[in-house]
């Protein structure tokens, strides 16, 4: 069963982007307006996918694989390298949350591919053990020419150091010279390296012969590999194939689910900026009387300022007016002082018209009694 024959893992929308193959530097749109892109699960392969598509046309179909990084480049876009696809995806998002959920889901399916791809290869290895144990002994490696002959240099020195006492003897006897007899040594290491060449042709020998098996065994398994190969090759083509035209295919039966999740999610968007709108209404109203208020605050100020001009200017008349009534009363105390001053200077003198009359009427009374 292919991946779009279920329902999406996840599903978003955001506007899609390739990089420019030319420039590998500037982002090329894939798509004129923002387009629902998902993730699938495929079955067949055991591999997460990234699927996009404009109208009837596959704009973005990414195997997520263990390698992969998703890269948050700012608050709304982030990208992906696809090294199948030899290029590198970039999506832009109508806001950080849907960038952020699509990341989250990124790196989870990211952790899920890899998981699949160590229990494939724990499968694998179990399937080829019994194969190579029933290949023959100790063999563990795969049949080359190199580990049947040997490499120059690893089968070079087993000829040389075996044959080396044969072919030189008198360059290693010369060091033990000064110890023994030259004669008696060179027919002692002739014998022993006679018995030791007789040994080693006797191996050689053997050698030759598996080695002459194992080649014969070598070029028919490389002949039934080569083979293998190319009916392999064949196989992954012809899947390949079936698997992109399954994919198409799948991409347009799944279409309507993507409709129905544009439509949830238009109407979300609209539910969300009708709440917002109410919102903003709402502030409209208290701003507008909160600028009622301040008008009124205004118009009571200008009153205030008035009344206080008026206050001032009524102050200014009632402090002339005290200034005047001040110099009055200062001028009528001072004529007061003076009227005193004259009351006293006339009681004086009366008192002293008083005294005359009174010694007058005195005298008189004496001329009186006198007479």
């Amino acid at each position: 069963m292919g991946i779009y024959g279920k329902q999406p893992i996840f599903s978003t929308r955001a506007h899609v982007f390739q990089i420019d193959p030319n420039t590998k530097k500037n982002w090329v749109p894939t798509s004129k307006h923002a387009v629902t892109v998902s993730y699938f699960y495929d079955s067949t392969r055991n591999v997460y996918r990234i699927i996009s598509l404009d109208g009837s046309k596959a704009i973005i179909n990414s195997t997520i694989t263990p390698n992969m990084t998703f890269t948050k480049t700012s608050q709304k876009f982030g990208q992906w390298a696809d090294s199948r696809a030899n290029t590198v995806y970039g999506l832009g998002f109508s806001s950080e949350h849907h960038l952020s959920k699509f990341a989250e889901k990124f790196q989870e399916f990211k952790e899920a591919a890899r998981l699949a791809k160590e229990k494939s290869q724990e499968k694998m290895e179990l399937t080829s053990t019994p194969s190579q144990e029933s290949a023959g002994g100790d063999l563990q490696s795969p049949l080359t020419p190199e580990s049947i002959n040997g490499t120059d240099d690893e089968r070079t020195p087993d000829v040389t150091q075996n044959s080396e006492p044969r072919t030189e003897p008198t360059q290693n006897a010369l060091p033990f010279s000064h110890s023994i007899q030259y004669n008696d040594r060179i027919f002692s290491l002739f014998y022993f390296s006679s018995a030791i060449s007789k040994h080693w042709e006797a191996e050689l020998a053997t050698l030759k012969g598996n080695n002459a098996k194992l080649t014969a065994a070598l070029l028919e398994s490389t002949a039934n590999v080569k083979q293998w190969k190319q009916q392999l090759a064949a196989y992954q083509e012809e899947a390949e194939r079936l698997h992109k035209r399954v994919t198409e295919l799948e991409c347009v039966s799944s279409q309507a689910n993507a409709v129905h999740t544009h439509k949830t999610e238009l109407n979300q968007t609209i539910q969300e900026l009708e709440e917002t709108l109410k919102v903003k209404e709402e502030e409209i109203e208290r701003l507008k009387q909160e600028i009622d208020n301040a008008r009124e605050l205004q118009e009571q100020r200008d009153s205030l300022t008035q009344k206080l001009q008026e206050v001032e200017i009524r102050n200014k008349d009632l402090e002339g007016q005290l200034t005047d009534l001040e110099q009055r009363l200062e001028k009528s105390q001072n004529e007061q002082e003076a009227f005193r001053n004259n009351l006293k200077t006339l009681l004086e003198i009366l008192d002293g018209k008083i005294f005359e009359l009174t010694e007058l009427r005195d005298n008189l009374a004496k001329l009186l009694e006198c007479s």
